[in-house]
């Protein structure tokens, strides 16, 4: 399946997409794609109701804005240099245990919705990550285990303010926290249709320029370790999300770096679960 939100921000609604490329409005059954969702069995039901055909669901019209496939989760745990050639881009070191950083969730955004430059940001980046949504409390999670703790998978884009986030002192999360800075979707693709999270192709495009082009299985910590290392940690929440980390080709690995300007189109994708695209736009 394929879960998506519509409506104007801060009031989506729950819907389905469809193979034949129709969005159906779920919100007659379901009331949201959120933590009780997941908890209470909630992917199960939507799976009897899509096999009964969707009765009651209204076609969504194809102009209506696309919402984060999920209600804004109460965690977003990012992990960084999980991939060999962007540990070596960005310079400091390859690490032997996977690197965690939180995002707040207030960074939390649609898939097409703009991307707000900083007051004071010159060093604005992007990375396109796999997005992992999980859909079970785990705490201490076996790796072997941590497949039955998996919602989906989705599209992201971890975006940060180079300078906030290396020049500035202290932890990471402040150059990866502006409002905007975490956009997800289209949907939110179930693990029946993603045969292989290790196996697809990702990338992202500047102003159709190509600038990532990797796979995931180029990950040296791969997901289910990746639930199960994270699980020990904290209490990961029905709807929270891990965002698997970036290959090469951000803007502060080139010579000169390239970052993004107000009037930039981003474009991120991943094989099989779709695509995001953002406008950069100045802060106002």
């Amino acid at each position: 399946m394929r879960l998506i939100r519509f409506g104007e921000l801060g009031r989506e609604e729950p819907g389905v997409l469809l193979p034949d490329g129709r969005r159906i409005d779920a919100s007659g059954e379901f009331a949201d794609y959120d933590e009780g969702f997941f908890a209470m069995g909630g992917l199960e039901s939507l799976a009897e109701w899509v096999a009964d055909g969707c009765s009651g669901g209204a076609e969504v019209d194809p102009s209506v804005r696309w919402g984060a496939p999920i209600d804004r989760p109460s965690k977003i745990v990012c992990i960084g240099k999980n991939y060999l050639d962007h540990a070596m881009e960005f310079g400091e070191g390859v690490p032997t245990e996977p690197v965690i950083f939180m995002k707040a969730s207030s960074a939390w955004s649609g898939p097409n919705d703009d991307i707000i430059r900083p007051r004071g940001s010159e060093k604005l980046d992007y990375e396109v990550e796999l997005a992992v949504i999980i859909g079970a409390t785990a705490s201490y999670v076996e790796e072997a285990d941590a497949r039955d703790y998996i919602a989906g998978y989705s599209v992201f884009c971890d975006y940060s303010e180079r300078d906030f986030q290396k020049e500035m002192g202290g932890q990471w999360t402040k150059g990866k926290s502006a409002d905007t800075f975490a956009p997800m979707g289209p949907c939110l693709v179930t693990p029946d249709e993603v045969s292989d999270p290790h196996g697809l192709r990702l990338w992202c495009k500047v102003n159709n320029d190509i600038r990532q082009n990797g796979w995931t299985g180029d990950m040296m910590f791969k997901v289910p370790l990746l639930v199960s290392y994270v699980s020990r940690f904290m209490t990961l929440l029905p709807g929270d999300i891990i965002a698997t980390g970036t290959p090469s080709g951000v803007a502060m690995g080139m010579n000169p770096p390239r970052y993004l300007e107000p009037g930039d189109a981003v474009e991120c994708g991943i094989e099989g679960l779709g695509e995001l695209r953002q406008r950069v736009v100045a802060w106002a």
